[in-house]
């Protein structure tokens, strides 16, 4: 019995030959997409191991710096790490999501809450400044001309800070004050004595007063005249009062002697009461000499423009005065200054003491104090003949 053997062909050989070629013609490209592999593999493990490995950070908050040393990749990652927490208001420098470098400075301010009252209402803001007046810019408030802050924009913020904010405003307005006229007394030599004539009819006049209203958060708070106009002249009313002397009949069998003595008689007691002031002879009633004389005026506070004896205080003609020493409503010579009538009083206004009427408070003040002679003359202002 014979062995078998395989039948050797040629189409067996042919494919073995062909396999071993295509193995030598594939082998080189997965050789090579390996190696490619590999090599990203490694990089990815690199970096990996480069995030991960330690790193140091600097924080500084409120100004004050400390430094960190971590792994975690996230800023966020290294505030919760540290059990360092952030406020809504909180400032910081670098999002809580961006990844950390070896080195890397992050910033935190904290946020101050300031209690602020203004128009009307409170409310509770928050600010990451350290001065007011930045405070305020920052938050998109708003301060008027004439508004007032308390307290002042230059202070430091701190913690729980109370801030007021008062609105102020101003207005002018025009108060018209009638002007009363005044009664002038004249001699009148054509007019015999006893008989009265009104001369001219008194008319009064009107004052233009622009007052400046100050209000604070709505409220009145003050008023102030900022200045006056007269709109209409004062007509003063004019009484001519006469002073010729009535006729005399006389005796006839009175002598001339007796005539030329009554006449010398009457010279000497006119000559003892007659003055010649101001280019006009007047009778007074008697002379006050070294009166301490001072001076007031109605912007002073608390002086208005009525006198006691209910006239309208007037430069050039108004004195305050005692009453038991002249009479309210007699006019006098001052040595110096002319004719005055006593038209107002003062608790500080006793005896031989005579206070000066100025519109203006400057010259009041610098009026001071003086001495001078006084001539009370009567309620009829001497004129001009």
């Amino acid at each position: 019995m014979g062995v078998f053997q395989p039948e050797a062909t040629h189409e067996s050989q042919s494919s073995s030959r062909s396999f071993a070629l295509r193995w030598k013609q594939v082998n080189p490209r997965v050789l090579s997409l390996a190696g490619v592999v590999s090599i990203v593999v490694a990089l990815l493990i690199l970096l990996y191991a480069h995030g991960q490995s330690s790193k140091e950070i600097f924080l500084v908050i409120d100004g004050q710096e400390q430094s960190f040393t971590t792994r975690a990749a996230l800023l966020g990652d290294v505030l919760e790490a540290e059990k360092i927490s952030l406020l809504p208001h909180d400032e910081i420098s670098v999002a809580l999501t961006e990844k950390l470098k070896d080195g890397d400075r992050v910033v935190i301010n904290r946020a101050q809450s300031i209690s602020l009252t203004a128009d009307g209402k409170t409310q509770t803001l928050y600010t990451t400044e350290d001065n007011l007046g930045k405070a305020i810019d920052k938050l998109g408030l708003t301060l008027g001309a004439n508004d007032k802050i308390f307290p002042s924009l230059d202070t430091s913020v701190s913690a729980d800070m109370e801030v007021k904010i008062v609105r102020i405003s101003k207005q002018i307005v025009q108060r018209t004050e009638s002007l009363p006229f005044r009664i002038i007394k004249t001699a009148d030599p054509s007019l015999t004595k006893g008989t009265v004539k009104v001369a001219q009819a008194g008319e009064a006049g009107v004052m233009v007063q622009n007052i400046e209203k100050t209000y604070q958060d709505g409220e009145l708070v003050s008023m102030r005249m900022i200045s006056k106009e007269v709109q209409t002249v004062t007509k003063d009313k004019v009484i001519a009062v006469g002073t010729k002397p009535l006729p005399v009949k006389v005796a006839a069998k009175t002598t001339t002697t007796t005539k030329t003595t009554a006449k010398k008689s009457t010279a000497a007691v006119k000559s003892s009461s007659v003055a010649h002031k101001a280019g006009v002879d007047f009778e007074y009633k008697k002379i006050l000499k070294n009166v301490s004389m001072t001076a007031y005026s109605s912007e002073e506070p608390g002086i208005g423009t009525r006198t006691a004896s209910g006239t309208r205080v007037t430069e050039g003609r108004t004195i305050a005065v005692d009453p038991n020493v002249i009479p309210i409503g007699w006019w006098v010579y001052i040595e110096g200054l002319g004719f005055r009538r006593a038209e107002d009083t003062g608790g500080a206004i006793k005896g031989n003491k005579v206070d000066v009427y100025y519109d203006s408070l400057s010259h009041a003040r610098n009026f001071g104090r003086k001495s001078r002679t006084v001539y009370v003359i009567g309620p009829v202002k001497p004129e001009l003949d």
